[in-house]
């Protein structure tokens, strides 16, 4: 049982929001500011399970992530969408025109520029979460100074939320990623979702030829992310998602791409979270 999870950010933080709603028993939480930091804690055993971000609907993949599932050996056990509704907060009893200064994850700043279009007034400032930016201000009742974070970052710490959902685009979602040592023990008939990482051959048609594999096997493909692979330059890992209806699908493919590829690992087998 999943009883201590890492994750990015504070309390109040879109990873802490994910927690709640993806374990069905409560969770020790340990506050990491980086995902190395979350990486750390899963592989020394200070914890059970990690959860880090993969994509967002308007901002894309967070391509370090990917790296850091792969280099270090983490496997995907589960996956969780969650609707990303960011808003704009600060100290109680200031308006925008107060605001000098806005703190936020770069992600966070990316899927909300065209909101601070019209307040040219506010310098936008990248910092390491969102939720503890929010905690910061709070605690050092810092006038001036705004945070973009969840609704529950703002009743955490006590402020009051000047705008609400900010983002460029209102139906915002991020895919997060559920993370563990070893794989899943999910049986095999609840499976419907693979995660894959592999290297083609350094000739014409190869990755064209491995998703024809895929097509042939009825897999359905949800997600290509190439990575440069840095001791060759210009050569690619890539990245990709299946989804199928039996297991026994995606084992035929596996075993004809595992013989066609370079390099092929299986990162994760899980149940589909979209389904």
């Amino acid at each position: 049982m999943i009883k201590t999870v890492a994750i990015q950010g504070v309390k109040g933080s879109f990873h802490h929001i994910v927690s709640e709603q993806f374990f069905e028993n409560q969770v020790s939480l340990i506050e990491c500011l980086t995902f190395d930091r979350v990486v750390d804690a899963l592989i020394t055993k200070e914890c059970d399970a990690a959860i880090m971000a993969l994509e967002n609907s308007i901002a894309g993949s967070i391509i370090p992530n990917y790296a850091l599932i792969d280099n270090y050996g983490l496997h995907v056990v589960g996956e969780h969408y969650l609707d990303i509704q960011h808003n704009l907060m600060a100290l109680k009893g200031q308006n925008i025109e107060d605001i000098k200064e806005v703190y936020s994850h770069p992600m966070a700043l990316l899927q909300c520029k065209a909101f601070f279009r019209k307040y040219p007034h506010i310098k936008l400032v990248e910092d390491k979460d969102t939720a503890e930016v929010a905690q910061r201000i709070s605690e050092k009742q810092l006038k001036g100074v705004g945070a973009i974070a969840s609704v529950l970052a703002a009743e955490i710490f006590d402020l009051d939320i000047v705008a609400h959902s900010i983002q460029t685009i209102k139906h915002n979602e991020t895919r997060f990623a559920i993370v563990k040592r070893k794989n899943s023990e999910v049986p095999q008939n609840e499976i419907n979702k693979v995660s894959l990482k592999f290297t083609a051959n350094h000739k014409r048609g190869s990755l064209a030829t491995i998703l024809n594999v895929m097509s042939d096997c009825k897999l359905n493909l949800t997600k290509i992310q190439s990575l440069p692979i840095a001791e060759t330059p210009w050569k690619y890992a890539f990245f990709v998602d299946v989804t199928f209806e039996r297991y026994s699908d995606f084992d035929k493919a596996k075993s004809i791409i595992n013989i066609m590829a370079e390099d092929f690992k299986v990162l994760g087998e899980y149940k589909n979270a979209k389904l």
